[in-house]
């Protein structure tokens, strides 16, 4: 992979990443970066730290009133795989129903390329029904891959009842997985050809 869309959602967790862009940055000098940011997602983290790591631009997840050009289309052509980190359930929600109310949800919408997802949940979010149906939805996607979130402190409650989002490399590991397995699928010739099996290391 030489192209990544990184894609930030409104979760606490968000803050993390300017650590983990220049953790990108020293492990993977060769690796083109995107950032893209939802808007709730810059109540934790701003487009200029991220830019300041990331040594480019950071766009917002919104349609430019002056853009004469499709953005989602220009995202879904020039990355070779999406990770959205940290993925809210709100995020997955409108994912997995098919939505396509911003450039970067409808990037992943259209692209075959492989779309890696850290969810980041609050309490109750792991078990509840609405996670686990949107979650079948995207299992049967053969490019989309769950990182299994972990436990952690919820900034509301103080208590441990929180899901936290799996580290970025464990995220970047499956993404690149699914795009090898997509890669020699049979009868594929790119990463972006023919679907192959349900995600592995989604979690159950």
């Amino acid at each position: 992979m030489s192209r990544l869309l990184l894609v930030a959602t409104g979760s606490t967790s968000a803050a993390d990443l300017p650590y983990w862009i220049s953790w990108l940055r020293a492990c993977r000098p060769h690796l083109e970066l995107k950032v893209v940011v939802t808007r709730s997602a810059e109540r934790f983290v701003t487009r200029a730290a991220l830019a300041g790591r990331s040594g480019g631009e950071v766009l917002q997840d919104t349609w430019p009133p002056d853009e004469g050009t499709a953005r989602h289309v220009q995202l879904s052509e020039w990355a070779e795989a999406i990770m959205i980190y940290p993925a809210t359930l709100h995020f997955i929600a409108r994912l997995a129903l098919g939505l396509g109310d911003s450039p970067a949800l409808l990037a992943a919408q259209c692209t075959t390329a492989p779309v890696g997802l850290a969810p980041a949940l609050p309490p109750g979010g792991m078990d509840s029904a609405a996670y686990r149906s949107h979650w079948a939805a995207l299992a049967a996607r053969a490019n989309v891959v769950v990182a299994p979130p972990g436990p952690g402190v919820s900034v509301t409650t103080g208590r441990a009842d929180a899901w936290v989002p799996a580290p970025l490399p464990d995220v970047l590991e499956l993404v690149e997985r699914r795009q090898a397995e997509l890669a020699t699928a049979p009868g594929s010739n790119s990463p972006r050809s023919v679907p192959s099996a349900l995600a592995d290391g989604a979690d159950a």
